[in-house]
């Protein structure tokens, strides 16, 4: 076999081949997933994985992102995620990056805002340089908005008490609702079909982001940037912020203020200084928007080439090797701990203070046994005495002695049994049953 010249890796290179063409491709991606298998090392670094019904991805979060997290994530609960995509290369696992985290049910109205925001900015619908600017002379105004609404009555008040003169079109929708956005749409197409008036006012007043949805529409956004009839935008307060707002071409804080752009009086300089303004913020919030792309193009550039990312996949590859070093030490420390338990058991069944406690009582028993065998012996012993004493005494010379009898010994201490062995002149001895007598043989 020939072995190949070129495209030779090592599994290290490989991986980082991969992570660095995840990371530039992909970029940032926004995931909303269940939270499972969730753990929080001493580093402070969370690991999790998010999953549906059909696939999961594991995902780290390093300690200074999650400390923006404004509450604590918990296995099943339902998140919505920005992070990176990335490889983490000592064990070649596909993973995710976790930058920021919300519940589900927050920022899900918030992400398609800014998706949609920067989609319908690259298509150029927020140009500066598309903008119409407002009729020198409004004779009529056509207002778009509920019929029963507070925006309404508060157009009317302003241009009646500025600019009496200025005739006005209520074109009544709905400004609230899943049909909102095609409602008014409908109604921005027939003030264009009659041509019945000098600008449009879309407005409402202020409510929630889910009140206001309908007028974050990409629908309704391409139907304000065709429309032949300038728009003013007045949604909501000052501080809300809608896709109308952006595709306008001109935009009031208020609706009371929509009025006032739209009527004259002694202050027509100063709301036309308005209107510049409203237009510089535009420009303004344009070139902030391309600059903020820019910015992240740059900065998934320089993530590719960070050191801190590879620190982080170090600091990861530590937490997963402490975990399992703790794991390991538990399982040890248990399997220590059943070994001694069992050598405590078998040591117990084997102790010499047990079969100190049995020797001891056989030695009790030996010795009673013992005791009781010199009793029986001595006893044995003293009868046997008695009885070869009796016998002694029966064959004992002092018996006969005591009958009567003597014994007579020569010098020698012979015990004479025949008269012929005495001689003439020898000395005797003879002993009664008590005393002795000495005589001489003549």
């Amino acid at each position: 076999m020939k072995m190949p010249k070129n495209n030779v890796y090592t599994v290290s290179q490989l991986n980082g081949e991969v992570r660095q063409l995840l990371e530039g491709e992909l970029g940032r991606v926004w995931l909303n997933a269940e939270i499972s298998n969730f753990s929080s090392p001493s580093s402070g670094h969370w690991y999790l994985t998010l999953k549906d019904h059909f696939a999961q991805i594991r995902c780290a979060m390093f300690k200074g992102k999650n400390r923006t997290v404004t509450f604590r994530p918990a296995n099943g609960q339902q998140v919505l995620v920005k992070g990176s995509i990335s490889v983490y290369e000592p064990r070649g696992d596909y993973q995710l990056i976790i930058e920021s985290m919300l519940p589900a049910g927050d920022g899900i109205l918030a992400q398609q805002y800014e998706a949609l925001k920067m989609k319908l900015a690259a298509e150029g619908l927020f140009a500066t340089d598309t903008k119409r600017p407002l009729p020198t002379n409004i004779n009529k105004i056509g207002v778009i908005t509920s019929a029963t609404g507070a925006a309404l009555k508060d157009v009317l008040h302003v241009l009646a008490r500025r600019d009496p003169s200025i005739e006005v079109v209520v074109y009544p929708t709905q400004v609230q609702g899943d049909n909102a956005a095609k409602l008014i749409c409908r109604a921005i197409e027939l003030a264009n079909a009659r041509q019945e008036v000098d600008v449009l006012l879309l407005t409402r007043g202020g409510g929630s982001l889910e009140d206001l949805w309908c007028f974050n529409s990409e629908d309704l956004a391409h139907c304000i940037y065709n429309s032949a009839l300038p728009v003013i935008s007045a949604v909501g307060h000052e501080v809300d912020t809608s896709i109308s707002d952006y595709v306008a071409d001109v935009r009031a804080p208020t609706p009371s203020a929509g009025a006032e752009l739209l009527s004259k009086d002694a202050d027509d300089k100063a709301h036309k200084l308005i209107a510049g303004l409203s237009r510089l913020k535009q420009s303004w919030q344009h070139y902030q928007l391309k600059t903020v792309q820019k910015a992240t193009a740059l900065e998934n550039r320089l993530q590719r080439q960070d050191p801190k990312r590879r620190l982080e996949q170090f600091e990861q590859s530590f937490d997963e090797m402490q975990l399992r070093l703790n794991a390991a030490l538990n399982s040890r420390m248990h399997k220590l701990a059943l070994k001694q338990q069992n050598l405590s058991h078998r040591l117990s069944q084997q102790s010499p203070e047990h079969r100190l406690i049995l020797e001891s009582k056989r030695l009790d028993y030996l010795a009673t046994r013992l005791n009781e065998g010199i009793k029986d012996k001595l006893h044995d012993v003293e009868l046997s005495l008695k009885n070869s004493t009796h016998q002694l005494q029966t064959v004992s010379p002092l018996a006969t002695l005591s009958r009567g009898y003597s014994i007579t010994q020569d010098e020698s201490g012979k015990v004479l049994l025949n008269a012929k062995d005495a001689k003439a002149g020898d000395l005797l001895t003879t002993r009664l049953l008590e005393g002795e007598l000495r005589s001489k043989v003549v």
